[in-house]
């Protein structure tokens, strides 16, 4: 089993250049249902049954996984089993006749105008860490992009004299998404004035920086934006990504074609952006509601 593992691993990292993150939540995923078939006395994948797998989800629920890491604990599996199928170590796919767990249906949080403006007008800009707050919040919401895609930026990513910034997603896919004016004159400011302060004679080539001067972490601007949220009286579940989901939804409620944004979000499947059309619906459904006369 642990041959056959390695060599998936590889296959993810090399043929389909998928981000280290995503690797290790494969790794992670599949380590517990190794363990768990080896309770069971398999040895060898093409030993497992539709039975024990049915049986490996069912002891997730009880030990109180919900739906949607279980449905992502399934597809990584799914994603094992087909290219197991594919190298000729099995010759079946208990899979086949296993329906993932039922998601909830639910849309994605979204802040309103008046609160991105609060959550912008947050940070202190007479100094140099809130002057990075402030660049980076304006260009997280500017651009849409995702929080490791933020993190993970380095200053030759950014064109200020055109506006644009090159952003690398998932599978090391590239985009160019442009920026509003006002993002890029708080960059100009970050990169002048506080960069420098920051980097205190490192090396460093992640664009924006922590008190020691190395690249700040997903945790470390997931904090930082707890932070803003607590100041502001915004959401407690407040998130990198409910910026992103707030860039969409805005730009859709100002005219956006779908396709441009799905873009934008570097999306693969247009179907993936179409959540947002349904956010745009209800929100024309409660403005109708409440200025229709007979609402």
């Amino acid at each position: 089993m642990d041959a056959a593992v390695e060599q998936f691993f590889q296959h993810l990292i090399v043929e389909r250049g998928l981000a280290p993150l995503t690797v290790e939540a494969y790794a992670h995923d599949l380590a517990g249902l190794r363990s768990f078939l080896t309770g069971l006395g398999r040895s060898r994948w093409d030993e497992t049954t539709l039975e024990d797998l049915q049986f490996f989800l069912n002891h997730l629920e009880e030990q109180g996984v919900g739906p949607r890491s279980r449905a992502r604990k399934l597809s990584a599996v799914r994603q094992l089993y087909r290219f197991l199928l594919r190298q000729g170590t099995t010759s079946h796919n208990p899979l086949e006749w296993l329906d993932s767990p039922k998601l909830p249906k639910g849309l994605p949080t979204v802040l309103g105008l008046e609160e991105v403006d609060r959550l912008l007008a947050a940070p202190d800009p007479t100094t140099p860490l809130g002057q990075r707050d402030d660049a980076m919040l304006e260009l997280l919401y500017a651009t849409g992009m995702r929080v490791s895609e933020l993190v993970g930026l380095t200053a030759s990513q950014l064109d200020l004299r055109r506006g644009v910034v090159l952003v690398r997603g998932k599978g090391g896919k590239e985009r160019l998404i442009p920026m509003v004016m006002r993002a890029v004159e708080k960059l100009q400011l970050y990169l002048q004035y506080v960069r420098p302060v920051l980097l205190k004679r490192q090396k460093t080539p992640e664009l924006f920086l922590n008190r020691s001067g190395t690249g700040l972490t997903r945790q470390g601007f997931w904090k930082i934006l707890k932070g803003y949220a607590r100041q502001t009286g915004l959401p407690k579940d407040l998130s990198p990504h409910t910026l992103r989901h707030s860039f969409a939804t805005h730009l859709l409620w100002q005219g956006a074609d779908l396709r441009a944004l799905q873009l934008l979000l570097g999306h693969a499947d247009i179907s993936t952006t179409q959540i947002y059309t349904h956010l745009h619906t209800a929100r024309l459904q409660e403005i109708h509601r409440q200025a229709h006369p007979r609402g």
